[in-house]
């Protein structure tokens, strides 16, 4: 009787001591788990806190190259440009050519640069410096002009091969599809947004007329979204004269014109980002409406389809599904 006892005060001890170490082990698991949480937690935050910092430390690095490359380019480079470049050429065109044979050289290259797609800002900046904004708007604008429609009328007869190489870039051509949906009124708005846009203007010339864009949208669209460009190219030939002049001591800046220039320069950039800002979201957002048509049609039909020109050939499909 005692043995059994003892041996049953034995089971109960053991039984005891393995339900107290199961207890142990029970509590020892559940106070791990919220350190275990816990670290997963902080874990990403120290990592987005090391990335925030280095950051932070890639954008002062950046703002300093940046300050250092304009203190250089104020120090050496703008001279430069100025005794070695722009005086010069000043120079050369008032004595080289007359008024009326300037203003012609100046149409010509603002006419037949594009057609090479070389840009034709340097032509603008010299027609605001020599003729300001009168006559040199008007050259702008007449040589623009024609920049935009003799490209135009070359690629009508090469529309199929700029066909096929807008099928390399499918989210461009997306992009360039969107100028030749809806009625006149849209197509003049699209276009003269990409006139706004930092997109190529010279590219754009071209790669147009694989779209059902028509001449007159097209042509009124260019020439009212180069009014504005127009505008700041003549400021800023202006401005560049009136330091070159200063530079050389053939003009003495008062007070009163570099508080002006100052300011105008300011409203000239900001006025230039605000256009460049809105025009690009106003495209982004038509992209973006234009991707969700075709995303629809395409799991349609199967294929993009990017229109031919009216009263031309038949419409021409490419398969971009591959």
């Amino acid at each position: 009787m005692t043995q059994e006892s003892s041996e049953v005060l034995e089971k109960h001890a053991n039984s005891g001591s393995h339900l107290r170490g199961s207890s142990e082990y029970v509590r020892l698991v559940i106070s791990d788990e919220p350190r275990a949480v816990e670290a997963e937690i902080l874990q990403p935050q120290a990592e987005s806190r090391i990335k925030s910092f280095w950051w932070w430390m890639k954008c002062f690095l950046w703002c300093f190259v940046i300050v250092i490359l304009a203190l250089i380019l104020m120090k050496w480079g703008v001279p430069f440009f100025f005794e070695k470049i722009l005086y010069p050429i000043m120079e050369w065109e008032a004595t080289a050519f007359g008024r009326p044979v300037l203003a012609l050289v100046l149409v010509s290259s603002l006419a037949l640069f594009p057609v090479f797609l070389i840009p034709s800002g340097p032509s603008m900046w010299l027609a605001g410096m020599i003729f300001g904004y009168d006559f040199g708007f008007f050259i702008i604008m007449v040589g623009t002009t024609i920049g935009m429609v003799l490209p135009y009328l070359i690629g009508l007869l090469f529309r199929d091969r700029i066909h096929q190489w807008l099928m390399r870039w499918p989210q461009n051509a997306t992009m360039i599809r969107l100028a030749g949906e809806g009625n006149w009124f849209r197509q003049f708005q699209v276009v003269a947004l990409f006139r706004v846009s930092p997109f190529p203007y010279t590219i754009f010339n071209y790669a147009v007329v694989v779209t059902n864009m028509r001449f007159w949208p097209y042509l009124c669209g260019s020439v009212a979204g180069m009014v504005p460009e127009a505008f700041i190219y003549i400021y800023s030939g202006r401005l560049i004269k009136t330091l070159a002049d200063a530079q050389y001591g053939k003009h003495h800046l008062t007070t009163v014109e570099i508080v002006y220039n100052i300011i105008s320069f300011v409203v000239a950039i900001v006025t230039t980002i605000a256009f460049t800002v809105y025009a690009k979201r106003t495209l982004n957002e038509l992209k973006i409406a234009g991707s969700n048509e075709e995303v629809t049609y395409v799991s349609e039909k199967g294929c993009f389809e990017m229109e031919k020109l009216p009263l031309e050939r038949p419409k021409i499909s490419y398969n971009f599904s591959r």
